[in-house]
């Protein structure tokens, strides 16, 4: 293994997604232990979902959809704007249901296309429900385990997590659980932490 990487990312975050473009070509080129971490970018969401906040709607107008979607596009992936704010508990919820499973990875990759991709709200169990059955995760014992809050204190745990070791904000990639990198960084950026990293060893 050349190094591992923890991300701390949610669902609603756009940049979170198309940055698994640069994961994907860092595993191509490395052996990377990948891992994906829960983080509340909007904790106040009610579970319902809710309308875009203002800062959005002019973050768009000033043109980061065009950003995303041609960093997306670079990656080979497609990108479609959500409409809403949608409510990611159940989500985290249940992507560490697939972890216990073994397949945290695979199901986190098809939540965020069926956000982001398909438009759909991953606040409902029936766009949940087939994420799981795509990776060959068990739908029915998932919403189950879920809405028993059998994962509620090991994701609020490692939310907590984030916090303390001081991420304010998403997506953050952490090296060997020593350096960070905040935001959609370009893959340049990467490979020189890593060049650094590996002649520090």
């Amino acid at each position: 293994m050349d190094f591992k990487l923890t991300i701390f990312s949610d669902y609603i975050c756009p940049w979170c997604y198309v940055g698994q473009g640069v994961v994907e070509k860092l595993q191509e080129e490395y052996k990377v232990d990948v891992e994906w971490r829960p983080y509340y970018l909007r904790p106040d969401t009610p579970p319902e979902g809710m309308e875009l906040p203002s800062y959005i709607l002019k973050a768009r107008a000033a043109g980061s959809e065009e950003r995303l979607e041609q960093l997306a596009n670079s990656y080979g992936m497609k990108f479609k704007s959500t409409q809403r704010i949608y409510n990611t508990r159940l989500a985290h919820e249940a992507t560490e249901y697939a972890r216990m499973h073994g397949k945290a990875n695979e199901f986190h990759k098809v939540t965020f296309r069926k956000v982001y991709v398909e438009g759909l709200d991953i606040s409902k169990w029936d766009v949940l429900g087939s994420a799981a059955k795509e990776v060959g995760l068990n739908a029915d014992q998932m919403q189950q385990e879920v809405e028993n809050g059998k994962y509620t204190a090991e994701v609020a745990a490692q939310v907590q997590q984030a916090y303390q070791i001081g991420v304010s904000g998403v997506p953050t990639y952490v090296i060997n659980d020593k350096y960070a990198l905040v935001g959609a960084q370009p893959y340049e950026v990467f490979k020189r932490a890593l060049v650094q990293i590996m002649n520090e060893k």
